[in-house]
């Protein structure tokens, strides 16, 4: 997630009204109740129902507390106003020697990953350098804590309700444990941030260690997020700025048109570095 905007925060808006209108939640205690501890207790058995290990379950929300910090960051989202000049200009050339020693460290592992998912390497380093800086930036939010809170909260509670069991099952498939979860404040984890849904459906374990790890694994990192726009239709060969078949893939990666237009320039800026 960049410092100015965050993909899950786009989707949220569009998501609000579908979710508001989905009915009540499946907990015997209401979301935003004041309870927050009885809503944990509902949510473990819930959990335990769906098939998540007591041993994943305890380990991940014991003595998980309601972070207020995260509710005043939700509540105070701003709509993303700049331009694309202004965010382009500001985030990419910082970034343009960086991404260029990325493209040639990982030159070898990147040209395994096109060949795997047809994704160029110029397009995955982009997408890293952009959401967290290579890495350096991934947050540290605790994100069971940061995914209870919004799913106890009553925006968007089916939501992040998901999100928090898919990050249980991360737990539970051993990729993570709970005290290296800490990510944005909305729960976005790893190196290009994926949410937990995401993770349990694109993350991929290519450096063949026997975990998915996108936290500290940049094989893993890049592969996944190859795989996450693979199967968001990426066309092998095809262009990616405005107006190409893959410019509507990066749109499905980030909502925002002008953050869509940022990677796709970021990207061809490298193709083009000696």
């Amino acid at each position: 997630m960049t410092p100015t905007i965050s993909r899950l925060a786009l989707a949220a808006f569009a998501l609000t009204a579908s979710i508001a209108s989905a009915g009540p939640a499946l907990a015997a205690v209401a979301c935003g109740s004041g309870n927050f501890d009885a809503w944990i207790a509902d949510f473990k058995t819930e959990a335990a129902a769906k098939g998540i290990s007591q041993q994943a379950i305890t380990a991940g929300l014991a003595g998980v507390t309601l972070d207020q910090s995260v509710l005043s960051r939700d509540r105070s989202q701003k709509v993303f106003s700049q331009s694309f000049e202004e965010f382009s200009g500001r985030m990419v050339p910082p970034r343009m020697q960086r991404g260029s020693n990325m493209m040639k460290q990982y030159g070898s592992v990147l040209s395994r990953i096109e060949q795997t998912y047809g994704v160029p390497g110029e397009v995955l380093v982009a997408i890293w350098g952009l959401e967290t800086d290579f890495g350096v930036n991934i947050g540290k939010f605790p994100t069971l804590r940061s995914l209870a809170t919004l799913a106890y909260d009553c925006r968007r509670a089916e939501q992040f309700r998901g999100e928090l069991m898919d990050a249980l099952r991360i737990v539970q498939r051993g990729d993570l444990a709970p005290n290296e979860m800490r990510g944005a404040w909305a729960g976005e984890l790893g190196q290009t941030q994926f949410m937990p849904s995401s993770w349990m459906k694109y993350a991929v374990d290519f450096d063949g260690n026997g975990r998915r790890d996108l936290l500290h694994s940049a094989p893993d990192v890049l592969a996944s997020t190859a795989n996450y726009l693979a199967n968001y239709g990426w066309q092998r060969g095809k262009d990616w700025e405005p107006g190409g078949p893959n410019f509507a893939v990066l749109q499905q990666w980030n909502k925002s048109e002008v953050y869509a237009k940022t990677v796709a320039s970021f990207a061809t800026q490298l193709a083009r570095a000696p």
